[in-house]
């Protein structure tokens, strides 16, 4: 016992002050990209290396979540490739030698292997953000057993299933999504490489796209368009970034490949032709547009993921910043008939944010950042649990029902893998910069280390539960730039003050407060962001509404009356029970709310410093993402006065 907890003492000093990304962003990768990015961009990503997490509610995810990652052995993430292979031997099926995952990493499962691939990307990421062996050792041992995989099965072909699912694919029959999960491979190599320097991960990730290249180069048209009706994640991104990264043109062959007409050509046009189509099948089709615009400048691909990136904002997405229902896209003008117990799949939200990322370089347009945040903070924060570490793969939004979280042996559904990078990316989109200065977007306890200017930025905060924030300059010589305050939408009356001095702000919200002065060691900025209560109604039913305290979604606390075990977990024993999920919801549940539509800030009373509000009724408020292990009520039933 003393040993596991000097291990887990140690993880958490590590993680302690870092924190993790996912996919190329312009500006990061010096060095290691043949193809740059040749879009014109108007902000620059930082390295992960170069910005630190203080104390937060954020950090302490990422510490738990760290816990989870490092304890899976390797042994296990390895076994279904090792025995796909061949390479693996053992005494009744090796049950005395490796423990077997569950779950969507059972060995019957079609998409076995995936979480593998997300780890590699979430251990390639720890260890770039913190410089801990821990983190190296774990990914170098999931390259070496990979790479021994692959030479056994002799032609660059690496999956923790047979390639006979792929082939299943290409003729058309029946097969659940083989290319998505060779994308977390890929995806997994590649950050591998990226960020641990590992070039055994490089040589293993070509070898992968040389057997895809020779793989569907000979397919005909015909062939090409029934193989991609199956979902194949963001394969296509990853083929985008093996070509940056390789300069070799088959790879960006394998990119066009993977174009799926019926999604993109829509876009093209214009035209919000989403229907019910499968949400996560679709973003990250975008996502690879996105890398065709920053790599070939590709005005199409700019344009339809600009037009894409809106529509998606203003007629798919809910209040918490999340969207779906059930996995699929509906009908905007039936909005409030999708509140249901199965809305806001988790990789729909990872793969926006990944998405919304690449937007703000090109533009760094405020109302971006803007959603970023409300995803962030609604979304995300809260798919994990505290008291367990585990993720949910939906937000409810049915009123009633409660977050359902995974199990530790038995679910790694795709949320659980994406969950992985989830939580260890928090301070990835805290700031940006670009020659004329840096923009703070985020107000999360961090610091940056803003080596091109000699110059480090501490942020201190206690936001959301306090309006200020305070941002230390610390520099050798004194630095003349701009200091780029995001003034968020929710947001009035910002002030700002530099060493106790007050600013004139003369920009409005959904800008940004540009303060210019040279810089010296000492220098201090704070800034105050007053938030109100606001109300945002469906689109459809005006007497269906969710309370917003500047970006924070507040639910109402419902308690636990009808819950029953294993709840709020996933029975594993029950098929899809994430899918069929019933919540037994008590009849004479308050879901209904006094409002004044002009004045909504009337209808709650705030208890305390915490983020805690009451309602007439008594009901408790918090926010959405400190609401666990109970049911609770986003969308209320309005009753106006």
């Amino acid at each position: 016992m003393k040993c596991k907890k000097l291990i887990v003492i140690t993880i958490c000093s590590i993680v302690a002050s870092n924190l993790l990304a996912q996919s190329i962003y312009p500006g990061q990768h010096a060095g290691k990209m043949k193809k740059e990015t040749i879009a014109p961009m108007q902000v620059q990503s930082f390295d992960l290396k170069d910005i630190r997490l203080l104390p937060s509610r954020f950090r302490d995810n990422m510490m738990r979540d760290s816990l989870w990652m490092t304890s899976i052995a390797t042994n296990r993430l390895l076994h279904s490739f090792r025995n796909n292979a061949g390479v693996f031997a053992g005494r009744e099926g090796g049950y005395m030698t490796v423990k077997k995952l569950g779950g969507w990493e059972s060995l019957d499962c079609e998409i076995r292997g995936h979480t593998t691939g997300h780890l590699l990307s979430a251990y390639a990421l720890m260890y770039a953000a913190s410089g801990s062996e821990i983190f190296k050792l774990k990914g170098d041992s999931l390259v070496s057993g990979l790479a021994e995989v692959q030479d056994a099965l002799g032609n660059g072909y690496l999956s923790a299933y047979p390639e006979e699912l792929i082939n299943r694919n290409i003729r058309g029959t029946s097969v659940w999504a083989p290319w998505y999960t060779l994308h977390k491979l890929f995806s997994g190599l590649i950050d591998q490489y990226l960020y641990t320097d590992n070039k055994q991960a490089l040589k293993v990730v070509t070898r992968m796209g040389d057997w895809a290249y020779n793989k569907l180069k000979p397919l005909d048209e015909e062939t090409r368009k029934r193989m991609i009706r199956n979902e194949f994640g963001g394969v296509n991104e990853s083929f985008y970034n093996l070509y940056a990264i390789t300069g070799d043109e088959r790879y960006h062959w394998l990119a066009n490949f993977f174009y799926h007409n019926d999604v993109i050509d829509p876009l093209k046009e214009q035209r919000d032709d989403l229907g019910t189509k499968h949400t996560n099948t679709f973003i990250p089709k975008v996502l690879a547009e996105a890398r065709n615009y920053e790599l070939t400048q590709n005005a199409e691909s700019r344009t339809l993921t600009d037009f894409f990136w809106h529509t998606m904002i203003a007629h798919h997405t809910f209040a918490p910043g999340c969207s779906s229902d059930k996995e699929h896209y509906f009908d905007p003008q039936q909005f409030s008939k999708h509140l249901t117990g199965y809305t806001g799949e988790t990789c729909c939200t990872y793969n926006m944010l990944k998405l919304s990322r690449h937007l703000f370089c090109w533009t760094g347009d405020a109302s971006i950042a803007d959603y970023y945040e409300r995803a962030l903070y609604n979304h995300i924060l809260g798919q994990q649990d505290p008291e367990t570490g585990m993720f949910s793969y939906f937000l409810p939004l049915l009123s009633g029902s409660h977050k359902v979280y995974s199990t530790q042996e038995n679910s790694f559904w795709c949320c659980v893998g994406s969950g992985f990078e989830n939580h260890a990316k928090y301070g990835e989109a805290i700031y940006y910069q670009n020659e004329k200065g840096i923009y703070v977007n985020l107000f999360i306890p961090s610091e940056v280390n803003w080596k091109e200017k000699g110059m480090t930025i501490r942020q201190e905060t206690n936001f959301p539960a306090e309006e200020t924030t305070i941002l230390s300059i610390h520099a050798k010589e004194p630095v003349k730039t701009t200091v780029y305050l995001r003034y968020p939408s929710w947001s009035k009356k910002v002030t700002v003050s530099v060493n106790g001095k007050k600013v004139s702000v003369k920009q409005k919200p959904g800008s940004y407060i540009a303060v210019t002065r040279q810089w010296k060691d000492g220098d201090k900025i704070e800034a105050n962001y007053p938030m109100e209560i606001q109300l945002e109604t469906t689109p459809d039913n005006p007497q269906k509404g969710a309370l917003v305290y500047g970006p924070l979604v507040l639910a109402g606390e419902l308690g636990t009356e009808g819950m029953q075990s294993p709840a709020p977990f996933s029975n594993p024993a029950l098929y899809n029970d994430y899918y069929t999920y019933d919540y037994h919801i008590p009849a004479g549940l308050n879901t209904t709310l006094q409002v004044d539509l002009k004045h909504p800030e009337r209808s709650l009373q705030r208890t305390g410093k915490e983020l805690e509000f009451k309602n007439a009724e008594g009901t408790i408020l918090k926010p959405l993402y400190d609401v666990h292990h109970q049911r609770y009520v986003v969308y209320w039933d309005l009753k106006t006065k």
